[in-house]
């Protein structure tokens, strides 16, 4: 059994905001993580109100950021937050099958992946499967050298590779570090 979410793209961006605002000014709940809300959700399934692609950083929690609860967010977490045929099908699966209407691609400053591209020696193959990483990224920022306008850069492509085939509203955001705080773009 699945449940179905019932909110629009605008109402879940502006539950995004409003809970990434609580969360920078620590005054976040972190959403309902309560056993009652396990027991819902493994009974009546999921319907998360916005899909977050993000970096897999450690130091970003993205249910933490958006002050997300149990079943609120369907998160898929990358390096560098790129897309290929993995991600997209997750995102089409929270679309289709779970209604959600919302796909946020949130980017972050100082992103490891990013700087590693920025870095990369075209004449150094890198080892194993971080290349399939840094080419993506590479593509995505063309020549830019500024890190933060990479990481900008690197997030609007993934936005454009998804709207490119889903029907769905995408949005490209930027979470800093220090402060916690996303900025929509």
């Amino acid at each position: 059994m699945h449940q179905v979410a019932n909110v629009t793209a605008t109402e879940a961006l502006e539950k995004l905001k409003v809970g990434n605002e609580l969360f920078v000014k620590g005054e976040s709940d972190q959403g309902d993580v309560s056993h009652a809300a396990r027991l819902y959700s493994s009974t009546h399934g999921q319907a998360p109100y916005a899909i977050v692609v993000t970096c897999s950083d450690s130091r970003i929690v993205p249910d933490a950021v958006f002050s997300a609860g149990i079943g609120d967010l369907f998160v898929i977490r990358v390096a560098g937050n790129v897309i290929d045929a993995h991600q997209l099908g997750s995102i089409e699966y929270a679309c289709k099958h779970l209604g959600t209407q919302l796909v946020v691609v949130m980017g972050h400053d100082h992103c490891g992946a990013v700087e590693a591209a920025l870095h990369d020696d075209p004449n150094d193959d890198p080892e194993g499967f971080i290349e399939y990483i840094l080419d993506e990224v590479k593509r995505a920022i063309g020549e830019e050298t500024d890190p933060l306008r990479a990481s900008e850069l690197n997030v609007l492509y993934a936005v454009s590779r998804i709207k490119d085939v889903l029907d769905v509203t995408v949005i490209g955001a930027m979470y800093c570090l220090a402060t916690g705080e996303v900025t929509f773009l």
